[in-house]
């Protein structure tokens, strides 16, 4: 018997995971701030295809795997971009075009938007994740893996 554990549903994962776009820049990774990744397989705080990317991988284990948009961050949804007054932008959250800024939700979530477009008394914020629509490639290194 092997005393070696696999990612499987339920397991507590510890990794390190770098994002690179198509165009092979870095979108995200854990590596910058020496920080690993903590995760539960089958909590809901991934997708499903990213999960089923890393079953059977152990401690020690590098892969690296390309996602489509909806297998990774989902497409950007319409219902998502929404055109608010401009006056309910103060000098403390200006609207310019790029900025992210968070809202609070009614039941008091923050969520953050970025800011597509203004003009003389609209501004335009996007909620989709900011890298929905985009094809990643995910490149991982599993540093223990703890069974459920």
């Amino acid at each position: 018997m092997s005393d070696v554990s696999v990612i499987g549903p339920g397991s507590r994962v510890v990794l390190h995971f770098s994002i690179k776009l198509e165009d092979g820049s870095a979108a995200d990774s854990t590596k910058v701030h020496g920080k690993p990744a903590r995760l539960t397989i089958g909590d809901g705080n991934l997708t499903k295809n990213f999960e089923d990317c890393l079953l059977g991988l152990k401690a020690g284990d590098n892969r690296e795997f390309t996602l489509a948009p909806e297998d990774a961050f989902g497409v950007p949804l319409p219902e998502n971009i929404y055109h608010l007054e401009r006056a309910r932008f103060s000098g403390d959250t200006p609207a310019e075009v790029g900025a992210i800024i968070s809202f609070s939700q009614p039941n008091g979530r923050e969520i953050p938007g970025i800011v597509r477009e203004v003009s003389a008394d609209m501004v335009t914020v996007d909620f989709n994740h900011p890298l929905a629509g985009q094809r990643v490639t995910f490149a991982v290194e599993i540093l223990s893996v703890e069974a459920s």
